[in-house]
């Protein structure tokens, strides 16, 4: 299991202070896993990824490098909706930034979890 970050902003909080959201894709249904983990599957219940067996989380802090993750949504099919989805949650616009892929030179490695 993996993550990266793959889209980072900024929204103001009472017009002043600003605070982080991070777009993080993971290869893996985040809440799916802990509902197994926890025993609390339904019948037939499937996890809820793209066609590419990823889908797209919202922080609204700092992404821990490590393990436990705990997003702040559920998860997206895709960086566009997620993005969406967090402007729906806050009440300034998100001045957003395209975080580095792992060509680019510095950039956020996957992690193994």
């Amino acid at each position: 299991m993996r993550h990266r970050v793959v889209r980072t902003g900024i929204w103001l909080y009472d017009g002043t202070v600003e605070k982080p959201v991070y777009i993080v894709e993971l290869d893996h249904d985040f809440w799916y896993e802990i509902d197994k983990a926890d025993g609390k599957l339904k019948p037939g219940e499937q996890p809820q990824l793209n066609d590419s067996g990823l889908a797209y989380y919202i922080y609204f802090r700092e992404v821990p490098a490590r393990p436990p993750l705990w997003p702040d949504s559920g998860g997206l099919p895709s960086i566009d909706l997620a993005c969406e989805y967090a402007q729906s949650r806050v009440p300034s616009p998100i001045s957003w930034r395209y975080a580095r892929t792992p060509d680019h030179s510095g950039a956020r490695r996957f992690y193994r979890l």
